[in-house]
């Protein structure tokens, strides 16, 4: 199956697929404009949802009851629900000059999400627990991006975008620690760079391709398993979605610059190649 475009809002930075799995909707954000769309696959409908005016979203769990957990720019964490938006945390401090970029939700409900480098000092990686608080987990982050948790939840992909490295760490599901970090991948020069990630039910790993118009499916010991071209040049993210979750999402970016990157740069497309993929964790952050 080629991919199909499903919606084209022209996305500055299209991000963040998310399949809702309780309303059997896919979800997705224009980071930098601040916009949430939704896509109904049994209608076939789909519409902008929400509109921060400007403020950006870098990335969304869904809460265990249904609503999305919002990571933004100061490091704000809000809470949305068809429309009514709560804010959880106002901001973090030291990150009132960047932004959150890419987060998942681990077996038990924490929120692991990264902020963005500036030119005062690198980005780090947050484990947001359940009860809200939150410390540094990796330090000298660059562009922090897709994650994801292998089948037996005892390792956590993460990815620095300008490092062209998807890292794996060791992961305590119980204590939500990671730790030995070693080197996945490491993406050749010049192909692009490594952007959002998932990971299938047979523990394969499904890396976008900012700049290189491809997905990417590696096997756990780190080859290159294969290779899905799109016809835009910015490929963010993916995830797996549907009644038996062999549908693909995958956002793009570059809606802006559709005469460099492609008539559908910025768009939303589906494809489906008979693999299945496993449903995302449900955050449970309370506040």
């Amino acid at each position: 199956m080629e991919p199909e475009v499903i919606a084209d809002y022209a996305c500055v930075t299209g991000e963040g697929p998310l399949w809702h799995t309780i309303e059997r909707r896919v979800y997705w954000l224009d980071i930098p404009e601040g916009r949430i769309f939704r896509y109904d696959p049994a209608t076939g409908t789909h519409e902008q949802r929400y509109d921060t005016g400007g403020e950006a979203i870098g990335g969304t769990t869904m809460q265990a009851d249904g609503a999305l957990l919002l990571l933004m720019e100061r490091g704000a964490i809000k809470r949305w629900r068809e429309g009514e938006v709560t804010t959880m945390v106002e901001e973090i401090p030291e990150e009132r000059n960047t932004r959150f970029n890419d987060v998942i939700a681990d077996p038990r409900g924490r929120v692991f999400g990264g902020t963005m480098a500036t030119k005062e000092r690198p980005g780090k990686q947050y484990r947001i627990d359940t009860d809200g608080s939150y410390q540094v987990v990796i330090d000298e982050v660059h562009v922090p991006n897709g994650m994801g948790f292998t089948p037996d939840h005892r390792q956590l992909y993460f990815t620095d975008t300008p490092k062209l490295t998807i890292f794996r760490f060791d992961y305590d599901e119980a204590t939500g620690e990671i730790g030995n970090r070693q080197v996945f991948v490491k993406t050749p020069e010049g192909e692009g760079v490594p952007d959002g990630m998932t990971v299938d039910a047979e523990g394969y790993v499904w890396s976008a391709r900012w700049d290189g118009s491809c997905l990417v499916r590696y096997a756990p010991d780190g080859t290159e398993d294969r290779r899905i071209h799109f016809p835009v040049k910015k490929v963010s993210s993916v995830i797996f979605g549907g009644d038996d979750y062999t549908d693909m999402y995958v956002t793009t970016a570059g809606g802006h610059i559709k005469q460099t990157d492609g008539e559908h740069a910025g768009a939303l497309f589906r494809l489906n190649l008979g693999i299945k993929g496993v449903p995302e964790f449900p955050s449970r952050i309370k506040l």
